[in-house]
């Protein structure tokens, strides 16, 4: 339940710091554009003081320098009428400029900007004489702005949208693959044990007089089961730590493995070297169940009749340290990483779970480190474990 609460309150926090992202970027986009409409309407009132002072002038040259060398450069769309809102002059407007189609650019100019009248103050007269208005349109970059923010609003979401959909497809990549990983681990994990109670069955079938030793050997079997059901439990809860002996934990798994080698269908020598008494944090289940895999993982890299797989146990600071080395098939360098990704796997059969799985263990649980420190195709691969020292 607090899993779905936790995506929900990040779902509405996306959507919220999206929706402000939004608010902001279309109020600094009007801001820019009021500020240039008001840029332009102070150069339009300059205009329209310099064509009332030249209106009363005697000569018409100085009017007609005004529109043909000043208001001709303007970067913006304007009109010049009467006192009567009849089109006289106009400039940067496409198509027809004749008065009558003038009239329905120069409305919709007023709807964006108040057109600036042109008065003349007369000294003989109390009132100023209206000469006439000029009207203007917002220019290219204003309307330019104005879309920008759409457009990138819409560039943006269209991203996401492809993103999402890429994502949610790798998403529900990985989840089958995690699915049929899971069902091939456990079936992985019960293979051995299972296998081995068959035989035990028909060891004891064919020889009744060595069921003392062969029940023995059972319940290690069993015991195995019992474990490995504890380790899928562990994964999904509270995972209590305790003081582990690090030589116990690892003689534990490859004597167990030793008895079972011969199953494998070729010769492996799996070697311990554990000199020190290292004690370390861990949950011994969980642990064991990292270590072997890794143990397994170099067995199955193996391709040659003859293979060896050694075990060191050592010191490192604050860590106990395990150090995996095997004879296999190795490990490319690119993909030094990529083995602990959900998914990706060497093999041809691989899912792509097991050392996913020890990672999670290991760095996640743990708080300790794994890596790939040595690997050299058909040489053979080092994997290090470094496991907290108990205090």
């Amino acid at each position: 339940m607090n899993h779905y609460r936790t995506s929900s309150n990040i779902k509405l926090a996306l959507i919220s710091i999206g929706l402000v992202l939004i608010i902001g970027l279309l109020a600094y986009s009007n801001s820019i554009v009021n500020q240039l409409r008001d840029d332009n309407r102070e150069i339009v009132t300059v205009y329209s003081e310099i064509i009332a002072k030249t209106v009363n002038e005697e000569s018409d040259a100085n009017l007609s320098f005004v529109f043909d060398e000043i208001i001709k450069k303007v970067q913006f769309p304007i009109i010049y009428s009467d006192a009567e809102q009849i089109p006289i002059y106009s400039r940067n407007i496409d198509g027809d400029v004749t008065p009558d189609a003038l009239r329905k650019p120069m409305a919709a100019m007023d709807r964006q900007n108040d057109p600036i009248p042109i008065a003349f103050n007369d000294p003989a007269s109390p009132e100023p004489i209206l000469l006439g208005y000029l009207h203007y349109g917002d220019s290219d970059l204003i309307r330019k702005l104005q879309w920008l923010p759409y457009l990138e609003i819409g560039a943006v979401a269209l991203f996401i949208f492809i993103g999402f959909l890429g994502f949610n497809a790798i998403r529900n990549s990985e989840k089958r693959n995690i699915w049929v990983g899971m069902a091939k681990e456990t079936a992985h994990q019960l293979g051995t044990p299972v296998s081995a109670l068959m035989g035990w069955v028909d060891r004891i079938k064919m020889h009744p007089e060595e069921s003392k030793i062969v029940v023995a050997e059972m319940e290690s079997d069993l015991d195995r089961l019992s474990q490995i059901g504890n380790r899928f439990s562990n994964m999904g809860s509270d995972t209590p730590l305790q003081s582990i002996p690090l030589k116990d934990l690892v003689e534990e798994q490859t004597v167990y493995l030793k008895k079972r080698l011969p199953s494998l269908g070729k010769q492996i020598d799996l070697t311990v070297n554990a000199p020190d008494e290292i004690t370390v944090l861990g949950n011994p289940t969980l642990l064991g169940w990292a270590i072997e895999n890794v143990i397994r993982n170099g067995m199955d890299s193996i391709k040659r009749d003859r293979g060896e797989v050694s075990i060191s146990v050592s010191s490192k600071g604050e860590f106990g340290v395990l150090h995996i080395k095997d004879n296999g098939s190795g490990i490319d360098k690119k993909n030094w990483k990529n083995i602990f990704r959900p998914g990706f796997s060497t093999k041809q059969q691989g899912w792509g779970l097991g050392l996913s799985l020890v990672s999670r263990i290991i760095n996640e649980i743990h708080g300790g480190q794994i890596a790939v420190i040595q690997s050299e195709p058909n040489q053979g691969t080092t994997f290090e474990i470094c496991l907290k020292k108990d205090a």
